[in-house]
């Protein structure tokens, strides 16, 4: 097996405040990666990488700009391909968008942000075995009603589709933010409490509740390596 070759893709729009690439690249240690700017239209071709991550944004699926779209086009050319690929928090919505289809994303009725508890409700190779496991959220939309060939394999009470799998592809979405240490967290609720107002609230409520992190990045990054298009 030849070594892994990443694309990030970055979907950040404030990027003096959200630095996704900062929070997945740390744990891509010893492996090559070139980072993309969707929202400056700064795709690359699929076939030039082994493997595609797409982060999260400050955007709103449901509020798609023109590089959004450009994203999706991006995202369907990689599953023709059979291109491993990993989205997480808006990258997990886009991903459904793309392979299911724009009825399969929607607002969420209560947004979850902070340190929340997660139900696995299916073995993986990303998130391993089911059980109980703790990490960052940040999120106003969600996945909703996928039907088959797509997994669900984790969920909380507020939102059934925390994460998904297809069968016979190796494409996960995550709505939850594992890469996102509780320092870094921290400053990006902070950040983002002075950009939106409107939930400062939320952000507050967040930053005063007591961190728990399982550390579920490092199982999902060497399960998603593991897999080669």
């Amino acid at each position: 097996m030849s070594k892994p070759k990443v694309a990030i893709i970055d979907n950040a729009v404030y990027p003096e405040l959200y630095k996704p690439v900062e929070h997945w690249s740390r744990y891509l240690r010893d492996v090559e990666w070139t980072a993309f700017t969707a929202p400056g239209g700064g795709l690359p071709r699929p076939q030039d990488f082994s493997h595609i991550i797409l982060t999260g944004s400050e955007a709103s699926i449901l509020n798609r700009e023109p590089w959004a779209e450009g994203e999706v086009d991006f995202v369907r050319e990689a599953f023709r391909l059979d291109r491993p690929l990993l989205g997480s928090c808006y990258g997990h919505q886009l991903l459904a968008l793309a392979l299911a289809g724009p009825r399969h994303v929607g607002r969420c009725r209560e947004p979850e942000i902070g340190w929340i508890p997660i139900e696995i409700t299916a073995d993986s190779p990303l998130l391993g075995p089911k059980g109980t496991a703790y990490t960052f959220s940040i999120h106003f939309d969600e996945v909703r009603d996928l039907e088959d060939p797509f997994l669900v394999l984790a969920s909380s009470p507020v939102c059934p589709i925390q994460a998904f799998g297809m069968k016979d592809h190796p494409v996960w979405g995550l709505q939850i933010h594992p890469e996102i240490d509780v320092e870094a967290a921290r400053g990006l609720l902070r950040d983002f409490g002075g950009v939106f107002p409107d939930v400062l609230s939320l952000y507050r409520k967040a930053l005063d509740s007591s961190p728990r992190d399982s550390g579920l990045i490092f199982k999902i990054i060497d399960g998603f390596l593991r897999f080669s298009s």
